[in-house]
């Protein structure tokens, strides 16, 4: 099998396994910085120029920074002792892969939530963040982790909803001015970018993250995003991956994708971004 190899200035020396015990629990393996690329996918409300809405694609370059937070965090009980939280702050940045337009920033941090009797709940992971439209992000979920690969499956940017009957709502997804790289296929399910960066990779170990604003968390947004473009629900899932190449050297790598769902002019749409990044 041919196996697919970063840009020789994104590898670094081997790196350990993540069964190593850390406070961190299975969010260890974050901590540094990532550097890579990927798609964005998103619809926009269009009212100023006479339309419904715009699709925007974007070939993306995307740095990714965690850091972990110097010590535990005591939450405090009343009806069971304390816990103490471990994390990692992080900062997202994300331009156009053309222009070098600045498209996003994200300011947060990822947590590692032990088991709770008050209440009764197994160990979770949980990311917090602000992005300056006026959105703060709370999403829990959990971490895994597997030998082998990712197994990733499709996603849908087919928008949703009662407004979907309406004539050409769809005619941008399918005539689209695409970007470099970017496939018609890859319109319709942004995570085959991700099946295709990994193709011919052996990768020997995989650390799932699945998050989501539901059925715990939620997104708050200020009045203007609620009535204009309401980001109502975020999934995500994260795969930390340690790839193997032939001389046995290791490398890690970083693959995302997420859906926010935006709901306007009684449609849902999904706002998809992926990327592929490897850790410097």
């Amino acid at each position: 099998m041919n196996q697919a190899r970063p840009p020789v200035q994104l590898m670094r020396a081997s790196l350990p396994s993540t069964a190593t015990a850390s406070p961190l629990g299975l969010l260890k393996n974050l901590a540094g910085s990532w550097i890579g690329s990927g798609f964005n996918l998103i619809a926009l409300p269009n009212k100023q120029n006479g339309g419904i809405f715009r699709l925007m694609l974007n070939a993306t370059h995307e740095v990714l920074d965690f850091s972990p937070i110097g010590a535990p965090v005591p939450n405090r009980g009343s009806l069971q002792d304390d816990i103490f939280l471990t994390g990692l702050t992080y900062l997202q940045r994300v331009s156009d892969k053309q222009s070098h337009a600045a498209l996003h920033i994200e300011p947060g941090i990822w947590l590692n939530v032990p088991p709770t009797s008050d209440p009764s709940a197994p160990a979770t992971i949980v990311r917090q963040s602000t992005i300056p439209h006026g959105d703060s992000l709370l999403a829990q979920g959990t971490a895994f982790e597997v030998n082998g690969g990712p197994q990733i499956a499709p996603v849908s940017s087919t928008p949703t909803g009662p407004g979907t009957g309406q004539l050409g709502y769809l005619d941008p997804y399918l005539h689209s001015n695409l970007p470099p790289g970017i496939t018609q296929a890859m319109v319709g399910n942004p995570n085959q970018l991700l099946v295709d960066a990994i193709q011919g990779q052996n990768i020997i170990n995989t650390v799932v993250l699945e998050i989501s604003t539901t059925p715990v968390g939620g997104i708050v947004n200020i009045p203007f995003i609620t009535q204009n473009a309401n980001a109502t629900k975020l999934d995500a899932i994260f795969w930390i991956e340690t790839v193997e190449l032939p001389d046995g050297e290791q490398f890690m790598q970083l693959q995302y994708t997420q859906t926010v769902i935006l709901n306007f002019d009684g449609i849902d749409w999904p706002h998809i971004s992926v990327a592929t990044m490897v850790k410097q």
